[in-house]
This record gives C-alpha cells, structure tokens and sequence, in this order.
C-alpha cells in the first residue's frame, strides 16, 4: 500500500487473521498430541493438517505484515526463494494426497479393511511421511526451475510474498517456460487429488444417507460439505493465479486471490474440525 493508513490496516488484518490460525491450529496439536486416547488416524491426520496450515501461515503472512509494519517493500534474494520453496512444500504435502478424505473414506465406507489400511501405526506414518516427500521433491524441483531463469526486467513483485507466477513474470528469457510446464503438470495432479476427494465424499455421504441416526447425518454432512468448499475456494484460487493469462492481472486481483488461496484457508481449517 502506498498511504500509512492502508499499511497499519494490512497489518492489523494479517496479524488478526494469523494469531486466529495460529492459536486454533495450536490448540489442536497440544490436545491431540497430549490425550493419548486422540492418537486414532483420524486424530493423526488431523494432526498433520494443523502442522501443515502453521507452516502455510508461517511462511507468507509474517514478512508482509513487517514490511507493512515499518514501512519497506524488501527480501532477500535467498529469503525469496526460501519462502517460495516452503510454501510449494507446505501445499504440497497438504494436498497431495489429502490424508483426510481417504481416512473417512476407508472408516465409513470400508470399515472392515480399516484396521488393515490405517489401523497400524506404520500405515498412517507412511502415508503421511509419502505426502511430505513428494511435497519436498516437488517444491525443490519448482523452486530450482523459477530461480535460474534470467531476470532482468525488474526486482519488484507486486504482492506480499514471493509467489511463482511473479518471480516468473521478470524473466526475460525462454527458460521460464520450462517451469511452467511443471506448474500444469502439478496443477492437474493437485485436480485429480481434487477429483479423489469429491468420489470419496460422494461414497461418504451415500453411506451416511443409509444410517439411521438424523445426528450422524448431519455431522458428516456439514464437515464434508464445509471441507469441500474450502479445498474448492484453495484449488480454484490456486489454479487461477497460477494459469491466468498475463492480460487479465492486476495488483487488486492478484491480492485477493493470493489471500485466498494462502491465508484463507490455513485459519478456517481449524474452526471447521
């Protein structure tokens, strides 16, 4: 923002936004990991999401509100591709697999197999530990592919936070189109884990309509449901500002749906479970 009022405005914003994430997910890794009878896999899962949507939070809300906060627009060069590279990982490994869709999934629709897919506690750990690894292999090969493009238009990027689209935007040679290609590839492989969710909330919500308890019903529904328009508003956010055409961006816009996909979605997180 160019005017003092607007900055402090940005920044008490984030910072109520971020302690809102902070302290909700917090509060969700402290009673889980402290009650010995949460260490269920739905609980586990559970767990992993809330560390997740911490290091989201983390990592693009903090330097923008300082920025905003004392009046600079600076990062580090190896700050900026520090935090390209975790938030790439952060996402990643949140939703690639979604851990969460398929432990309802299996409990609900297939419970005689739970105890054999998800029941032992080395199960649960290798699909997380999965999630976390492709997310870390992916994030390095991005960040390694944006960072050694040539820049030589500009060093500004017209956002909070070092985002891909706009370290992209001040290349001026043919080698970023190298990167985006793994930007559709990982866009449509983040779509078929979209699609994975919505069949299995699809069976989900099928055997909860064959259960004779109106309570259970409900339960089930509102978080499917809830769940579902959170990932919808992250995927379609992310898709968007990550394959949107140059000629239809503008500051505003790519703002909004930058908070969209980054902040919304790490504070609501907590409040729907």
């Amino acid at each position: 923002a160019d005017t003092r009022q607007l900055q402090l405005l940005h920044f008490g914003l984030f910072l109520g936004i971020s302690l809102a994430a902070l302290l909700a997910n917090g509060l969700i890794i402290t009673t889980i990991a402290c009650h010995h009878h949460l260490h269920t896999p739905m609980y586990f899962f559970l767990l992993n999401l809330a560390l997740l949507d911490v290091g989201v939070i983390s990592t693009t809300v903090p330097k923008g509100m300082a920025n905003s906060l004392w009046d600079t627009r600076d990062i580090s060069y190896a700050g900026c591709a520090a935090q390209l590279f975790f938030l790439v990982f952060f996402f990643l490994a949140e939703f690639s697999p979604h851990c969460q869709a398929y432990d309802r999934y299996v409990a609900i629709c297939k419970p005689p197999h739970y105890g054999t897919l998800l029941g032992r506690r080395d199960s649960r750990v290798h699909v997380a530990a999965a999630a976390w690894g492709s997310g870390f292999l992916t994030a390095l090969l991005h960040t390694a592919s944006a960072f050694s493009v040539s820049i030589c238009q500009s060093n500004v990027l017209d956002q909070f936070f070092c985002e891909m689209p706009q370290v992209l935007k001040l290349s001026c040679s043919k080698s970023y189109l190298r990167e985006l290609r793994l930007i559709v590839v990982s866009v449509f492989v983040d779509l078929c884990c979209f699609v994975f969710m919505v069949v299995s909330y699809v069976q989900i919500l099928r055997a909860v309509l064959r259960m004779p308890s109106q309570q259970g019903y409900h339960k089930a529904f509102a978080t499917c449901i809830l769940h579902l328009a959170i990932i919808s508003v992250f995927i379609t956010t992310a898709a968007f500002a990550y394959l949107k055409p140059p000629s239809i961006s503008s500051p505003s816009l790519d703002l909004v749906v930058a908070v969209l996909y980054s902040v919304v979605p790490p504070a609501v997180n907590p409040f729907i479970y």
